[in-house]
């Protein structure tokens, strides 16, 4: 019995191509970054090896150093003192959020696909807006805010948030509206849609990438604001911030607190980060930036 030898075709002798070497420069590269990586995590983990750490083993001395064991009650105790602020800042956050997403999603709506005598000139008075800083309004806003009944209230950071929050939005969703087709607005027209049904039926599901930018851009925004947040509401509807303010305030610091409430107040733009993260970078692709 004969056996006829198997010849191999030269795509399958052929061994895949080697991975090209790493080039000096390539290295230098990647060794800086990851540098510089390291230099930026420095304080995150100074603040989360304090958190873990008695009130007797924080010191100049052992700063960097490891804690021996975990103390979790640092977490509990800070808890007990922000907890009641955590859920101010998160219905803040989330009012805030929302009220100005909506508002700038139809500003930049009308002034992108229906334009009017002046639309321009609105548009750079509003744009105009982000420029001032808070410190500058602060006095003619409290009167304000007093003069509506509601200062000492959470809804006086909530109205100071949105009014601060529309420039930002209107400009992020007017250049987000740009690329759209105008004869998406003009078919709509033409089967008789007005202002509102082209914005709800036809606008509005495609805006979901424009909706996670300012989404992630001002829940951090409001969660991390700190002055409005001192000079206009009461102990009862103050956020996070100044809670956290208070823990680190005095002349003996248990800087496990602090550092412990810290984390705490970080969780939620971490969880917003995490969720829509992926979706941020699309955003931004989609024309929700440009200029």
């Amino acid at each position: 019995m004969t056996t006829t030898p198997i010849s191999l075709s030269k795509s399958e002798t052929t061994l895949p191509p080697a991975r090209p070497a790493l080039k000096p420069g390539r290295i230098l590269m990647y060794a800086g970054l990851l540098v510089a990586s390291l230099f930026f995590l420095l304080p995150v983990y100074l603040l989360i090896v304090t958190a873990f750490k008695t009130p007797d083993a924080i010191n100049l001395a052992t700063t960097w150093q490891l804690p021996k064991g975990l103390n979790w009650s640092s977490f509990s105790d800070a808890w007990a003192k922000v907890g009641g602020n955590m859920g101010n800042s998160l219905f803040l956050a989330v009012t805030a959020t929302t009220l100005s997403a909506l508002l700038g999603s139809l500003n930049g709506y009308a002034l992108s696909k229906w334009k009017f005598r002046g639309a321009n000139t609105l548009f750079a008075l509003m744009l105009f807006g982000m420029f001032i800083p808070y410190q500058s309004v602060l006095i003619p806003l409290f009167q304000f805010v007093k003069s509506l009944g509601l200062y000492g209230s959470i809804w006086a950071l909530v109205l100071a948030h949105v009014v601060y929050g529309i420039p930002i939005t209107t400009l992020i969703f007017r250049n987000f509206y740009a690329d759209v087709p105008d004869a998406l607005i003009e078919a709509a027209t033409i089967d008789g849609a007005g202002f509102w049904s082209i914005y709800g039926k036809v606008i509005f599901p495609i805006s979901i990438p424009g909706f996670v930018v300012v989404v992630i851009w001002q829940f951090t925004q409001v969660w991390n604001e700190f002055l409005f947040a001192a000079t206009l509401t009461s102990t009862s509807s103050q956020p996070v911030t100044y809670a956290l303010a208070q823990l680190a305030g005095g002349q003996a610091v248990s800087w496990n607190l602090p550092m412990a409430g810290a984390i705490l107040a970080a969780i939620p733009t971490l969880l917003v980060y995490i969720v829509l993260g992926r979706y941020f970078v699309r955003g931004l692709l989609a024309g929700s930036v440009k200029g």
